[in-house]
């Protein structure tokens, strides 16, 4: 069972859903795969009761990254226009604040019930009913129990969902969050006769050519600071618009800049930051595990896990790092 986590509470989130003539679902801002797949997840499993629910994130213009767009579930998503001011019953998914649900935030703090399924440390404790679990290696495992809970057997839509959740937030089995539950979790999952290889294919093997030129100018502008972290090291660089604009490629598209500049050997930790649309500057950190990322994004006014967080900067690139750089000393 997930820890920490009541059985009197799951009990609650079980009858909440039994009750409400319809469910509304809703994850955090420009959703990743644990936000996305966890809440389509349970959606499906929803759908498999017979219970009506939609489901939707609080971004506009509302769009699915272009990663994601495989999952299955998305024709239970609606724009966040279209929730009710004030749903009975609402699960939010992988948020760890009221903030996080963007343009949905108001509708959640009016529910009647808004029960929080997370695995963030840094919740802030939002919400009436408290599904969050730190120890838990992703949102998506508290979801799966929940669906345990329900009596619903895992079918292969809503086990791909799962899994996408586990295995993005675990970095494909690589992070330390990784235990033997994880495992046992995937294996469950890949019995349904999921296929992992067309998964792991969609998720980081796929990209158009223009992000090579953008990868390019990024990787050639990286700058390692030896010095930072108390000796161990940071490597940091940059995607503005404008390197976008130049090959027409998205914001969303630009993800796994992190991956690759994670890699320098000579740095314990990693920052990309990317300018989005509207241009504030969006910022990825990455640990590889003596440096806690997530209470420095925090203190910045973001959030996330010791080896993984981010949070947003409207001031100058190199003004937003020298601020970074100083919490994580």
């Amino acid at each position: 069972m997930t820890g920490l986590i009541a059985d009197a509470d799951w009990d609650h989130a079980v009858k909440l859903i039994e009750s409400a003539p319809q469910v509304h679902l809703a994850c955090h801002i420009v959703p990743d795969g644990d936000a996305l797949g966890s809440m389509l997840a349970l959606g499906l499993a929803l759908r498999e009761l017979g219970k009506p629910c939609v489901a939707s994130f609080g971004d506009e213009p509302f769009t699915v990254p272009r990663l994601l767009r495989f999952l299955p579930g998305q024709d239970l998503l609606v724009p966040p226009a279209e929730v009710p001011e004030a749903p009975r019953v609402m699960f939010t998914f992988d948020a760890a604040s009221a903030e996080r649900l963007g343009a949905l935030a108001a509708k959640a703090a009016k529910a009647e019930e808004l029960v929080v399924v997370d695995h963030h440390r840094s919740n802030t404790g939002f919400g009436s009913l408290h599904l969050v679990s730190p120890s838990a290696a992703a949102t998506a495992v508290i979801v799966a129990e929940l669906i345990d809970r329900l009596g619903v057997p895992f079918t292969r839509d809503i086990a791909t969902c799962l899994y996408v959740g586990l295995v993005t937030d675990t970095g494909s089995f690589r992070y330390s969050s990784t235990n033997r539950a994880v495992h046992e979790l995937a294996g469950r999952l890949v019995a349904t006769g999921i296929r992992t290889d067309e998964i792991a294919r969609e998720l980081w093997d796929r990209s158009p050519f223009a992000y090579l030129p953008v990868l390019g100018a990024a990787l050639g502008r990286a700058v390692l600071d030896r010095d930072a972290a108390g000796g161990r090291g940071m490597v940091w660089t940059y995607v503005s618009r404008a390197d976008r604009a130049a090959h027409d490629l998205s914001y969303d598209e630009i993800e796994g800049v992190i991956d690759v500049v994670r890699r320098t050997d000579e740095a314990e930790v990693a920052v990309v930051v990317k300018e989005d649309d509207e241009g504030a500057w969006q910022v990825s950190t990455r640990s590889k595990g003596a440096i806690d990322v997530g209470r420095a994004c925090a203190a910045l006014g973001g959030g996330g896990h010791a080896s993984a967080a981010g949070f947003t900067s409207h001031l100058p690139v190199e003004v937003t790092i020298a601020k970074f750089r100083e919490l994580l000393a």
